[in-house]
């Protein structure tokens, strides 16, 4: 196959990519599973949004402290003065936030000093990501070919000129084209607990090992706070939106007692869950939603609810059972300002990518947001700089190369990221 463009992933970074990109240049999207099973249709809380310049030091800062300062100061601003913009193409392409009357309604997190989180429910991943989608597919230049798993990268020096990859049914083939992105997610499936899809397991990472293209802070793996307690194993931990204790819920331990200030960042607060629990010896902790109306839990947070029932709670009676669970990756393929890697001809966009925007811990609702601006900027920056392959060299893959490559590609990334955290020890 051939493209002018090929993206590996279909979630918020890889789609709009695409739909950012010139309607003549041909772009096929290839994703590992069903194209909505991104970790982006999990999305629960929100989405950041500037709201006034009067929010721009206040935004800048709770970035900034929430990733303990090491954050790449030019990355926030860039998202943060993007952000508006974002919110106009989304609403464009159907996108409903909520709104009180005309204007929208807007929310808040945990390490949020104001209330400038967009929403949709308790699914605004899902709405956003499932509108880019039908987009998307509705583009007679954007091809979508599901089920397809990207094995390695198509290289010349240091110049990437396409893929290798499989079809669900173990059959081998490459795709070239001038341009590659790699929006391929996070590392979940490399853990044992996490909200991610087991299917994310890092390729992208384990490539960029094996062909030696710059990585940054790849040992930046964020827990969160409260996922529903289960003892059901082999599934994603179910993630319970930060949004729900930025609207009151406290955390409570065995007694009853509150134990912490559940609006701090979410590392703090996942070690003070950690401490909590080995103190007491138990798998758990309690979340409380009674601050909440009921009316609003029912509303606001309904796929939360729904999910507690089935797991035989009433988040409007008594507490849940949360724990935490790996949930975000902050590292990643290190980019510049418009999402660039140190190898020619590819690009990198959200979770797998790293611009510096989080730094240490993700501030809450920035995800989303950080995945569609410099989604949106890989795209411009290939199309203000387009040039066409002059090579057309006929790919032969060797397919005996690849035998054991899910096991070999875990266990580099894990070690990786292993070697990275001992030596910041």
């Amino acid at each position: 196959m051939k493209a002018d463009i090929v993206i590996v992933g279909s979630g918020v970074a890889g789609l709009y990519c695409a739909l950012n990109l010139p309607k003549e240049k041909s772009i096929i999207v290839v994703t590992k599973n069903k194209a909505r099973r991104s970790d982006s249709f999990l999305a629960q809380g929100g989405i950041c949004v500037l709201r006034d310049e009067n929010d721009y030091d206040a935004f800048y800062e709770d970035t900034m402290k929430a990733g303990h300062y090491e954050n790449n100061p030019d990355s926030v601003h860039i998202m943060i003065h993007s952000s508006q913009e974002v919110i106009s193409d989304l609403v464009s392409f159907g996108v409903r936030f909520e709104k009180n009357g005309e204007e929208f309604a807007y929310t808040r997190e945990g390490a949020h000093s104001h209330q400038r989180i967009l929403f949709h429910e308790d699914e605004t991943g899902k709405e956003i990501t499932s509108h880019l989608l039908e987009t998307a597919r509705a583009r007679e230049n954007i091809t979508i070919i599901e089920n397809y798993t990207m094995v390695d990268l198509i290289c010349e020096g240091n110049e990437c000129h396409g893929i290798i990859g499989h079809d669900e049914n173990g059959a081998y083939s490459a795709i070239q084209a001038d341009y590659t992105v790699l929006a391929t997610g996070g590392i979940g499936g490399i853990f044992e607990h996490s909200t991610n899809y087991k299917h994310l397991t890092g390729d992208a990472i384990a490539l960029a090992l094996k062909y030696g293209i710059k990585l940054q802070h790849i040992d930046y793996i964020q827990i969160h706070p409260t996922t529903l307690y289960t003892e059901k194993e082999g599934s994603r931990e179910f993630l319970i939106s930060e949004s729900v204790r930025g609207e009151g819920a406290i955390l409570l331990n065995s007694k009853g007692e509150r134990f912490v200030n559940e609006l701090l960042p979410r590392d703090v607060v996942a070690n003070a869950i950690f401490a909590e629990m080995k103190k007491e010896g138990t798998k758990h902790v309690w979340l409380s939603m009674a601050p909440i109306p009921e009316e609003e839990i029912r509303t606001h947070f309904p796929n939360i609810y729904q999910r507690c029932l089935d797991e035989g709670y009433d988040a409007t009676k008594e507490p849940i059972p949360v724990v935490p669970s790996q949930h975000y990756f902050m590292g990643g393929i290190d980019v510049d300002r418009y999402s660039k890697t140190s190898m020619d001809r590819l690009y990198a966009a959200g979770e797998t990518a790293c611009n510096g925007v989080h730094g240490r811990n993700r501030l809450a609702s920035n995800s989303l947001l950080e995945s569609l601006v410099f989604a949106k900027r890989a795209a411009r920056h290939i199309t203000e700089g387009y040039t066409a392959l002059t090579t057309d060299t006929e790919i032969t893959v060797d397919e005996t190369k690849y035998e054991n490559y899910q096991e070999e590609y875990k266990a580099a990334v894990l070690a990786a990221i292993e070697k990275e955290r001992s030596s910041h020890e």
